[in-house]
């Protein structure tokens, strides 16, 4: 691919005045119709040192909105940073819906630096450019208009200036060791660079290599590119919007904000898959999706004295292991999706009862509040991963999306389905980056629930725990019994299975939750 650039392609001062203007200006007005469309722009800028990537910043921001945007320059990653896996620092600073996010550096600098120095093997490589393809694509299928320049520039001029930089005290401070090993290795740097474009050139997010020797033409072509790609997005989205007017109406907003990036089919639960139920309005299996559920041995109880016994043991087992994982500077995540009143606050408790407060966090997720609405609906639990040595428990997790926005109806079904293979590959992510995942769906009858639920409305102590919410829930039951088997089905990976737990006796399920965890940790260390 950079071998058919033509180094020679320039442009002469003129001509680069009278169109340098208006490409700014017209940028000004994409800024504001993709605000208008709540479309999220994310633009790469990569490619050689020295290749002119800040003036083209600028000339790109010169007439834009500054609330608008952010320019996030990222190259060697802070201490702090290396704690999680190495997407993480990204996902932080993408941009919310109608916003822009310019990557003056990126992944890619990440990835071709990290080769190059030998920081990483050609097989860590390998496994993260694959990351990588999936972060866009990911991207792309949730309306994230992605625009990705190489700037291009050969040896001898990246050397030049590279020298004149050095020289200048403004932007001497600015030159790395790492830009003069391009200059070292320039061939090796070039075939890293070749790999990388080839096998991250997709459909979704194609690569614009930019011819960089002369300054004048990478700037043009540069933003009238970016005003290409934007202004053919925006049509799309324009258009499925008016596709989706005779839809019926009395969707949320986020619904309909979906629907602008889908115009797909739009039934939500009839999926040809089998429905299974043991509780109220329990539909018959018609063949597909096996029935885990009913495989529950729901009878499973323990005793208080055996109860009390197990749990010391293993909670001093526990305490033990975190000890384990500071030293061997390794992160859990554990995971709990369950029935309404299925007992995964107990059962959490339990788990860190024994635990040092200080290298573990309980997030609980509820509906996602407009901050995330605004982002990919996997965003806001990247934000809550856990650093090396610590611990991280999710109370309901990224399932809600094939679970709760399935049966409400909050997500069309092209979206939902498509976050199965989502889920499975950021899982699979995270145990390449040493992550210790385990997930438990804890399950009751409808017997049981019904029960808990009067117990708690009864109960002055425990009335606060049930909601009107909770009630309209359970009248779905057969539609989520049969969410969660398919959920079961699609994402009960080899690597990150999921442990179901027999919950009627809360006794049972949290010694079965303890033993798991412990198993997990010993396991992965």
């Amino acid at each position: 691919m950079l071998d058919r650039v033509d180094l020679n392609t320039s442009l002469d001062k003129e001509t680069y005045r009278e169109r340098i203007e208006p490409l700014t200006l017209q940028l000004r007005s994409l800024q504001e119709e993709c605000r208008a469309a709540n479309l999220p722009v994310v633009v790469v800028l990569d490619g050689w040192a020295a290749a002119d990537k800040g003036k083209i910043v600028q000339h790109m921001l010169k007439h834009m909105d500054p609330r608008g945007f952010t320019v996030h320059s990222i190259v060697t990653p802070t201490p702090q940073e290396r704690r999680y896996p190495w997407l993480w620092r990204f996902w932080q600073r993408l941009p919310g819906r109608g916003k822009t996010g310019i990557f003056y550096h990126s992944w890619y600098s990440h990835l071709l630096e990290d080769r190059l120095l030998q920081r990483i093997s050609d097989k860590e490589f390998k496994s993260r450019v694959q990351e990588v393809n999936e972060f866009e694509r990911l991207l792309a299928s949730d309306g994230v208009v992605i625009a990705k320049f190489f700037i291009h520039v050969g040896r001898r001029e990246l050397k030049k200036r590279l020298r004149a930089h050095e020289a200048d005290p403004f932007e001497a401070w600015r030159v790395r060791p790492e830009d003069w090993q391009q200059v070292k290795h320039y061939q090796d740097y070039q075939a890293i660079a070749e790999t990388m474009l080839a096998e991250t050139d997709g459909l979704d997010a194609p690569w614009i290599v930019i011819a960089g020797n002369d300054k004048r033409w990478a700037r043009i072509q540069v933003l009238k590119t970016m005003f290409d790609v934007i202004s053919t997005a925006l049509a799309e989205a324009h258009h499925r919007i008016s596709l989706n007017h005779s839809r019926p109406t009395g969707f949320t907003a986020d619904t309909l904000a979906s629907l602008q990036r889908n115009d797909g089919d739009n039934s939500y639960l009839d999926n040809g898959v089998g429905g299974y139920g043991n509780g109220p309005k329990a539909s018959k299996g018609r063949g597909g999706t096996p029935d885990f559920l009913a495989k529950v041995d729901l009878t499973e109880g323990l005793s208080r004295d055996r109860y009390k016994a197990e749990l010391a043991k293993h909670q001093l087992r526990l305490r033990h292991l975190q000890l384990s994982l500071h030293e061997h500077n390794r992160a859990v995540l554990l995971l709990f999706e369950g029935w309404d009143a299925a007992g995964k606050g107990g059962a959490i408790k339990r788990l860190t009862d024994a635990l040092d407060p200080r290298a573990y966090r309980v997030y609980p997720f509820a509906a996602p509040n407009d901050e995330a609405r605004r982002h990919h609906y996997l965003w806001r639990f990247w934000q809550c991963l856990p650093s090396k040595g610590s611990i991280a428990i999710f109370d309901r997790t990224w399932y809600g999306r094939v679970l709760v926005e399935r049966v409400e109806r909050l997500t069309p079904k092209a979206d939902w389905m498509r976050a199965y293979g989502e889920i499975n590959a950021l899982e699979e992510q995270l145990r390449r980056s040493q992550v210790i995942v385990a997930k438990f769906w804890l399950h009751i009858d409808a017997d049981e629930q019904l029960r808990r639920f009067e117990e708690r409305q009864s109960n002055p102590f425990k009335s606060h725990k049930i909601t009107d919410e909770d009630w309209r829930n359970r009248e779905k039951w057969s539609d989520y019994y049969q969410a969660v088997n398919e959920m079961l089905h699609q994402t009960n990976t080899e690597a990150v299975p999921w442990e179901l737990v027999a919950a009627n006796s809360k006794l049972h399920a949290r010694i079965q939750i303890l033993k798991t965890v412990i198993r997990a940790i010993e396991a992965g260390l």
